[in-house]
């Protein structure tokens, strides 16, 4: 007989339900949520395991990995699809949620999502690490500014390598203010070190990367949103064509018999999405070479403004980064020789 079984993960405890191929319950248990503790479960000889399903969340890539090593008929399933679908039940409960996911395993009612590689997990962590002190360091900066205008001192426009001599500046007079403003200036300064030191090993990766080095090739795009484009999407051939690219990163709106590629729908990877938004920006008003890429995108400006040709062409760099990653040919400045599905 065949069996399914469902998981629940929560931060310290799993809910495992084993269902058998008529849907009846044969055991329920809540283990640790650790790749061992579940493997003595689900490893078990009374259980001829057909699939087990592991609803994707913070747990799930390193749970799946454990799982996966050991043989398991593991599947990572989609969160959406399995919340609409545990929604049928009555009462919310960790052991309702693992039944309702082994039902799901067993009558074929899910659907699978990509586990990334080792690579690609390790790349996305380096990017949201080196964000998260960007972002810290821009905030303190922005806090500064709003602390000094209060006492009529504006910072002005000033770039990040002047910005703690200009704040120095304006409250060299104020011996109050020095010593309020200097634990946030140390603070910035540290947070600036810290990144410049994450953005020098993105470049690193970068440059030995071949498929990085291959889709800088493409105005606009860096070393950044190279590296994003590659441990987002980590393995091309899970697409069956290269337009499907647009709508798994939320460049696509589609409603009702409407198709329109200029606007967003905020499903999919928010970083990817924005980061391509701003290489879209740097080849409309940065690049001075022109290319047929950008040609298409101002006329698509004069039809439908600015903003809708930027997030079309943004749609359009995801798509053609993924053609010529999966042809490993660079990119053509011309018409002539452009990537199938371009």
């Amino acid at each position: 007989m065949k069996y399914y079984a469902g998981l629940d993960v929560s931060v310290k405890e799993t809910s495992i339900c084993i269902v058998d191929q008529t849907g009846k319950i044969c055991r329920e248990v809540k283990v640790t949520s650790h790749p061992d503790d579940l493997i003595v479960v689900l490893k078990d000889p009374a259980w001829n395991m057909e699939r087990i399903g592991l609803e994707a969340g913070p747990l799930s890539q390193w749970l799946f990995e454990g799982l996966a090593r050991a043989g398991l008929p593991v599947i990572c399933i989609e969160t959406r699809h399995t919340k609409a679908f545990l929604k049928a039940q009555p009462n919310k409960s960790d052991r309702n949620d693992a039944r309702g996911i082994a039902q799901m395993m067993r009558v074929h009612l899910y659907r699978a999502v990509h586990v990334k590689t080792l690579t690609s997990q390790k790349r996305r962590a380096l990017l949201t690490a080196r964000k998260l002190l960007q972002d810290k360091a821009i905030a303190i900066e922005n806090d500064l500014r709003g602390l000094l205008r209060n006492f009529g001192l504006k910072v002005g426009v000033v770039g990040s390598a002047k910005f703690e001599a200009r704040i120095r500046e304006l409250v060299a007079r104020t011996l109050d203010l020095v010593e309020i403003v200097e634990p946030l200036l140390d603070a910035r300064r540290k947070l600036r070190e810290h990144f410049a030191t994450l953005h020098r090993k993105l470049l690193m990766i970068a440059r030995d990367d071949e498929v990085c080095r291959l889709l800088m090739t493409i105005p606009g795009v860096g070393p950044v949103v190279a590296v994003a484009y590659t441990a987002t999407i980590d393995i091309p051939q899970r697409f069956k064509n290269s337009k499907a690219v647009g709508p798994i990163l939320g460049l696509t709106h589609q409603s009702g018999e409407s198709h329109r590629v200029g606007r967003v729908s905020l499903c999919g990877d928010g970083m990817m999405r924005t980061l391509l938004y701003d290489a879209a920006q740097v080849l409309l008003n940065r690049v001075a070479k022109w290319s047929w890429l950008k040609a298409w995108a101002m006329s698509v400006a004069k039809r439908r403004g600015l903003q809708k040709a930027m997030v079309a062409l943004a749609r359009r760099l995801a798509v053609i980064m993924h053609r010529m990653w999966s042809d490993g040919t660079e990119f053509c400045w011309s018409r002539e020789k452009l990537p199938a599905g371009a």
